[in-house]
């Protein structure tokens, strides 16, 4: 049997992918408590990611997220990772969001500031992982901004980052212009 070259590296990239979401879930989280998500878009749902893009640019006057649809366009899959809204129970001992507590960080609709963390902590796992298998990606704001906004992740996540990953030539994610 022979392989085609372009469906072996096809199948490398959704697998690297989905090893890409198992980094995410098994990175350290603050206070063993988990409230990271992930998913995996690919075909018709990456060109709808790509479109929400292109019309998130023009609402807010963002000229990269019509660059960044266009490199979404030329991945075969986009990791999204995001985290839920959770505060960690720490209280007065810690304030790091500014407010006294996580009841009043909870009142003013506030952040807790393990949240990004966690995301970043994952961010990092889930693109060694594509580093380690040689495959192309590139953390996006603006691929997590429409996964976000087309609810991808479900209503729960407040901050969602995504990584398109390619296995090309050449990268579809440096000298963009």
């Amino acid at each position: 049997m022979i392989i085609d070259g372009k469906m072996a590296e096809r199948d490398a990239v959704l697998q690297t992918a989905a090893q890409m979401c198992a980094a995410a879930r098994t990175a350290p989280k603050t206070r063993g408590m988990d409230y990271i998500k992930t998913c995996i878009v690919t075909g018709e749902d990456r060109e709808q990611l790509a479109a929400e893009m292109e019309r998130l640019a023009a609402q807010l006057d963002y000229a990269f997220f019509t660059r960044d649809a266009g490199c979404v366009r030329k991945s075969e899959a986009v990791v999204l990772v995001g985290v839920t809204g959770a505060r960690r129970g720490l209280n007065e001992g810690c304030g790091y969001c500014n407010n006294e507590n996580c009841a009043a960080c909870a009142a003013v609709d506030g952040i807790c500031v393990y949240d990004p963390m966690d995301l970043g902590i994952a961010l990092g796992s889930a693109v060694s992982v594509a580093a380690d298998n040689r495959v192309d990606s590139r953390i996006m704001f603006s691929a997590g901004k429409a996964g976000l906004s087309l609810g991808f992740l479900g209503e729960d996540v407040s901050i969602v980052m995504g990584i398109p990953v390619s296995a090309t030539g050449k990268s579809p994610y440096f000298d963009r212009g």
